[in-house]
Parts: structure tokens; sequence; C-alpha cells
């Protein structure tokens, strides 16, 4: 038995080995998928107008069609990784991006910036945490938890690398080139990743016994989520947080401005949520796996209101400032490894791709609407007070609907992972 043992610890080392490296490749790959298409906008923004002669209202109107193409995206995408089809997903998702920032470095009108931004939205639906989670959750059902958590961890970086990264490259070779090089970036590190860290659609076929029966037990999940409570309350915890956050997150500055908030005081602010993010996952990644996953989600949902409630009665106040700068990103940090681990904890694994999809189309909706809704509510009353309180009162309802989510899901027996 211990010659037997041995030999198992033996053969499975290197399996071990090989699964690090793809977590860690996966990982790479969603830093520069979120850095290359997400946080190089609002870099790009300002130096496009000036060129262009385009309004800040079409620019970003842009940005909210590229996040709705992506919800509506999301759930046949998520079906095609259910039914075994992610590395073919993942890289046609790395093409599309890449190609998209080349178009969109060559417009010369609104409706190629347009166009350019429909693109991105399919390519942010097959390459961002959805589809990378559902393929990691599917070939990892054991371990998929930590690996998720680590993939965040690498990622959160994103901002970290490249907002200065982009900013050098605009100050340097301007925009249009600046769009080029993230292309190249794409095309250069993250197609060959999802090619060769991705098991082909055949492999998966061949390694699954009763595909056909595989498939079916997927599409009976993905209806009977439709008719379970823990699904819908997940879904307006999900919708209501990623308002709140789209809401904030573009009018925190403005915000932070009209308070008359000093300029130092204002980039320190800002400077911290980042790092928060990033500490936040690695306190979960060290110590997540010996606390139940419903118990963290309870703490997110209560520290991002709680920092809503600090940002109103922080004033001018540095401390206070800071304050809800780590709390608010500390939030936002682990409801990302939420998103991605909390359905198979209350619900189950079977069709998880397109169950994901579905929780993910109103949250993208409600993202993309969000900030032009706050913009309508500071419009109509002359002040972000309104906002803060709104931001508030939703975020509670996201609050509340997690512990429905929680309490429903525990009287329910759950499909055998």
């Amino acid at each position: 038995m211990s010659s037997r043992s041995e030999n198992a610890r033996r053969n499975s080392a290197p399996a071990d080995c090989q699964d690090r490296l793809v977590t860690w490749a996966l990982a790479l790959a969603q830093l520069v998928s979120w850095g290359s298409v997400y946080y190089s906008f609002s870099l790009l923004v300002l130096p496009m107008e000036h060129t262009m002669g385009w309004s800040r209202t079409a620019t970003n109107a842009a940005l909210s069609v590229g996040l709705l193409v992506s919800g509506f995206a999301a759930y046949p995408i998520g079906r095609w990784i259910d039914h075994g089809l992610g590395r073919r997903v993942m890289v046609v998702g790395s093409v599309i991006a890449a190609t998209m920032l080349l178009l969109w470095a060559d417009a010369q009108s609104l409706t190629a910036l347009f166009v350019a931004w429909i693109g991105l939205g399919i390519a942010m639906a097959a390459t961002f945490y959805d589809p990378v989670f559902a393929v990691v959750t599917h070939r990892y059902p054991r371990s998929f938890r930590t690996k998720i958590t680590l993939i965040t961890l690498v990622a959160g970086f994103a901002s970290t690398v490249f907002i200065p990264l982009t900013q050098l490259l605009v100050g340097s070779v301007g925009w249009r080139a600046s769009l080029a090089v993230l292309a190249a970036a794409s095309l250069a590190i993250c197609l060959p990743i999802h090619v060769v860290a991705i098991r082909s659609s055949r492999s998966d076929r061949d390694s699954r016994p009763g595909n056909g029966e595989v498939k079916l037990a997927n599409d009976a999940a993905t209806r009977r989520a439709l008719r379970t409570p823990t699904f819908w309350a997940l879904a307006v915890c999900f919708t209501a947080y990623y308002a709140t956050f789209a809401a904030l997150t573009f009018h925190l500055v403005p915000l932070m401005v009209e308070r008359s908030v000093s300029n130092a005081v204002l980039v320190t602010t800002m400077a911290l949520i980042g790092p928060a993010q990033v500490a936040a996952r690695a306190v979960w990644f060290t110590f997540g796996r010996t606390v139940q996953v419903s118990t963290v989600g309870i703490i997110v949902v209560t520290l991002f209101p709680l920092s809503t409630v600090i940002l109103i009665g922080a004033g001018h106040s540095a401390a206070l400032l800071c304050l809800f700068a780590l709390c608010y990103g500390a939030a936002n940090g682990m409801m990302t490894i939420l998103r991605g681990t909390i359905v198979q904890d209350l619900m189950w694994t079977e069709g998880y791709g397109a169950v994901s999809g579905m929780l993910s189309f109103p949250s993208n909706v409600a993202k993309g609407i969000a900030p032009i809704a706050a913009a309508s509510i500071w419009s109509f009353t002359h002040g972000y007070v309104a906002v803060e309180w709104t931001v508030f009162l939703v975020s509670i309802l996201s609050a509340i609907a997690f512990f429905v989510a929680v309490r429903v899901s525990r009287r329910t027996t759950p499909i055998a992972a």
C-alpha cells in the first residue's frame, strides 16, 4: 500500500505542476485582457476627443454599448463553454479583441468607434472573468475556488500595470499607436496562452464519457436555475451591486471635486482602491479555504454599504476618505471572487457557464446604464448628495438579496456536483 501511495504521489506531481502553470498562465492572460481593453479606455478618451472632436457623451455611449453587448453575449458563450468549447471561445475572443483594438486605432468616425466597441463587447464576454471561471470550474471541479482566487489576485494588478503603461504610450506615440501596441499584446500573450493552456474541444469530448448526457445535464441545470429562488436572489444582488459600483466608480472623482477635496487627498484616495482590492483577494487566497464562501459573501455585501456611509460622512477628511477607499476597494476585490464561486456553493456546478452568463446579463446592463443614471440624478438635484444616498439604498438592496439567497439555498437540495 505504501509503495502504491508513493507511486501515486510521484505520478501526481507533474500533473500538479502543470495545473499550477495553467492557472498562472490564465491569470496572466486575464491581466493583459483587462488592461488592454477595459482600463485603457479612460486614458484614451481625452486625447481621442481632442483629436476627433467627439463629445464625452458619444464616446462613453460607445463604452456603454460594448457593456450591453457583453451582457447579451454572456449566456450563449457560457453555454458553449459548458459544451466543451472553452478553448475555441477564448481563442476567438482574443483575436476579436486585437482586431477591434486595431479598428478603434484606425477609427475616423463615431460609427467605426461604435462598431469597434460592439466587437469589444463580444471579446469581453469571451475573454474576461466569466468565461475563464467557467473553464476552470469545469476542468478543476475540486479546486476551482483556489484557482479562481489566484486568477483574480493576479488580474487585480491590471490597473496597476496598464494605467501607467497606457499613459506612457499615449504620451510617447499617441493614442492610435497605443491601441496598436495593446492589440499586439493581446495577440502575443493572450492568444497563445488560450491556445496552449485550455484543453481543446476535441480533448474535452474525448475525456468525457457520455458527452451527450453531459450536455443534457448542463441544459437541465440551466433550466432549473430559472425556477430556483436562489438564482433570482443572486441576480438581484449582483445587478444592484454592479449598478452601484459602476455609478460610484465613474463619478467618484467629480464627486470629490464638487466637495473641494484637495488634489493630493483625491489622488491618494483613488490610488488606495487598487491595492485594497488586491490585498483583500490575497487575504481570501490565504485564509479563504477555512471559511465558507457564503460567510465571506456576507462580509462583502455588508462592507460596500458601509463604505458608502463613510463616504457620505467623510466631507474633506483625508483619513475618512482613505478609510472609504480601503473598504470600497476591499469589497470590490472580494466581490469578484464571490461572483466566481458563490453559484457553485449555493447551487451546483452543472451548466455553470450558462448560469453565470444569465447572471452577467442584467449586471452588465446595469453597469452600462448606472453611470448615465447617476449623471441624470446629479443634473436634476444639482449635486452628488442624492447620488450618494441612492447608491447606499441600492447597495442595501444588494445585501438583502444576498442574505435571501443564502437562506433560501439552505432549504434546497443541490444537484450533486
